[in-house]
């Protein structure tokens, strides 16, 4: 009893926006991500939720907080005994308090397998009448402006709009028109996209602008990835397939692709898709790719076949001027294939794959010796999580990419943005079984043999090792996060301190921060927001003072932003930064978001750096939702 009461409070003191700010936070501050495409996301789920009697792995691998083993823990709990309330996650040892608070706002429990979003067979037909009858249709209009005390800016407005049709999460359409800052009429960047699902046999059908993920990330993945995130149990896990790409900002692919499944039972799956893109390299390059995948799944066992092809125009040739792109492909035509596997049992899931990329660029110290000569690089990346107790998981991957392992469609584990020239191991803990603390963690080993970008030393021997702890009570929370890193002759190390505390409609969140390099950096952040219980409104409010001398000990802290937006802007310099948010839902079918924010350096300082002493930023966005 005294959990399930617990479990009320904690939904209670926490909404949707507070839980989505917090997977914000643990994705941005580690890792790479699409902010904007992770909110579509996530308010879709919430508005279309996810029926946990009636779904599947691939489905809820769109939680990016859920680990494997507890995604396979509510799929056998489904299987036994259908879900008659939500309060039965509490039945399952490796879902803690914090993490069910998380699930709730995403997730529903339905006894009429027919009423789902998500139908209970693929096998059904779409009806137009009743698709243009129970759609939601989203428009949002944005426009930013920024202070002309700016030097960088000769034209500081920018202008948004989007338009969403989601009819259940089975048909959605959706495009977008963006005026960039200091963009001319020839900078507008436009784009729309189409995603059908659940069609008779045709599972999933994207047009436009899409992403396609399958495998482990060597052959294909999103632009954007989560790479080393606080989430140490979903290290290594990648959404699979293909989904619309809700972003403009020229990641992604742009064409058509499908996929096709095959049921036998519950216990063995066969998936086929085909996808093309064509996009451009550069202003007179186009880059086409075709490609295709199988997946097979039998029970635990999951196998994928994953090939692609791309085309240029006419041959790409980075410069031959820094020494860290040596290994680049250059050409016109490269093939890229790549095998993985990954099983799971209860406590113990393995995962591996292998690729290889064909690579015309072997570097030769003479000039014109060996040049463009064919040359295949081959990258492979292994791991597995183990859970000896309830409560407690660990987590073991290595990777290898060679130098000449270069892909522009792979995006795996890695200390750096391309795969090439790396191999290193990852260890890491995620400690939940103690009542109210959780105490987590991962240790990263790395080799470059050559040079990387930014990192001028050859051979290069670095680490990332990273500890935090949390204490969590209804109401509030502690949490300390270390963290130590070093590339070559550099070292960074950086604290964390911060507290939550959560009444009624009150919110409050103290952050301190400190980072050394060359000398200390430090910042501290008082957050304060309040939900009105009369009135339709919330407010977000930020303090924040920082005195970071050193460009290497910068310090990157989240900053809620509008909807469909994110804000993480570079503490550097001595100086001060406020914002204001607000949220106010005029009607139930319009909302108004405004955000304006102030950052004011230390005069001597901003003179020093050729920089503007203050800077103002106003976002205004109006939300219709019918």
């Amino acid at each position: 009893m005294k959990s399930l009461l617990a479990l009320i409070v904690l939904v209670v003191h926490f909404s949707v926006e507070d839980i989505i700010l917090d997977i914000y936070n643990s994705v941005a501050e580690l890792g790479e991500t699409d902010y904007e495409q992770l909110q579509t996301d996530l308010y879709a789920l919430h508005e279309h939720p996810i029926d946990l009697n009636n779904t599947d792995e691939e489905e809820l691998r769109q939680l990016v907080f859920l680990s494997p083993q507890q995604i396979d823990a509510i799929l056998a709990y489904a299987d036994k005994h259908p879900f008659e309330s939500l309060y039965e996650l509490q039945l399952l040892p490796c879902l803690a308090d914090y993490e069910i608070r998380d699930l709730l706002p995403f997730v529903q429990i339905s006894r009429d397998t027919t009423s789902s979003g998500i139908p209970s067979t693929p096998y059904t037909t779409l009806y137009a009448r009743e698709v243009f009858a129970k759609a939601g249709h989203e428009i949002v209009a944005r426009t930013d402006a920024r202070n002309i005390e700016d030097r960088s800016l000769a034209d500081p407005m920018f202008a948004q709009f989007r338009y969403r049709f989601d009819y259940q999460r089975r048909v959605i359409f959706g495009a977008q028109l963006r005026r960039p800052v200091a963009g001319q009429a020839r900078d507008l960047t436009y784009g729309a996209y189409l995603q059908l699902r659940d069609i008779g046999r045709l599972h999933t059908l994207v047009a436009g602008n899409y992403q396609a993920s399958f495998g482990h990330g060597l052959v294909l993945a999103p632009v954007f990835h989560t790479g080393k995130s606080m989430y140490i149990r979903s290290v290594g896990q990648q959404r699979q397939g293909l989904r619309y790409y809700s972003s403009v900002d020229g990641g992604g692919m742009h064409g058509i692709g499908a996929t096709l499944r095959w049921n036998w039972g519950k216990q063995i799956r066969l998936d086929v898709s085909a996808l093309y893109s064509m996009k451009r390299a550069n202003d007179s390059i186009w880059q086409h790719t075709v490609g295709a995948n199988m997946t097979m799944r039998h029970k635990q066992l999951e196998v994928q076949l994953t090939a692609i092809e791309n085309i240029w125009s006419d041959s790409i040739s980075p410069s031959r001027n820094a020494a860290y792109n040596r290994h680049y492909f250059r050409g016109f035509r490269q093939a890229v294939i790549g095998a993985s596997a990954r099983y799971n049992h209860g406590w113990f899931d393995a995962f591996a794959e292998l690729a290889t990329a064909q690579n015309y660029n072997r570097f030769a110290e003479t000039s014109g010796a060996g040049l463009n000569t064919p040359h295949w690089g081959f990258g492979a990346i292994a791991g597995s999580r183990f859970y000896p107790a309830e409560g407690v998981a660990l987590v073991a991957l290595y990777r290898y990419y060679s130098p000449f392992f270069d892909n522009a469609w792979g995006y795996a584990f890695s200390e750096t943005s391309r795969l090439g020239d790396e191999h290193g191991g990852y260890l890491g803990f995620d400690i939940t079984r103690l009542r109210r603390w959780r105490f987590s963690g991962y240790g990263d080993v790395f080799y470059f043999s050559g040079v990387k970008y930014g990192i001028p030393d050859t051979c290069t021997v670095g680490y990332d090792a990273l500890f935090e702890t949390r204490y969590l009570r209804p109401s509030w929370q502690v949490s300390l996060r270390l963290r130590a890193r070093e590339k070559g002759a550099k070292a960074t190390y950086s604290a964390r301190l911060q507290f939550d505390w959560k009444h009624g409609g009150w919110s409050l969140r103290t952050t301190a921060d400190a980072n050394y390099v060359l000398r200390y950096g430090v910042s501290i952040a008082q957050d304060l927001a309040y939900e009105f219980r009369q009135a339709p409104l919330s407010l977000r409010l930020r303090g924040q003072f920082f005195d970071v001398r050193e460009w290497d000990n910068r310090i990157y802290l989240y900053e809620h932003d509008v909807l469909y937006a994110f804000s993480i802007p570079v503490t550097y310099g001595l100086g001060g930064r406020i914002y204001l948010n607000l949220r106010w839902q005029m009607i139930p079918q319009l909302a108004l978001y405004l955000r304006v924010s102030e950052t004011l350096y230390q005069a001597a300082w901003a003179s020093e750096h050729d920089r503007a002493a203050t800077r103002t930023d106003v976002h205004l966005m109006l939300r219709a939702k019918l």
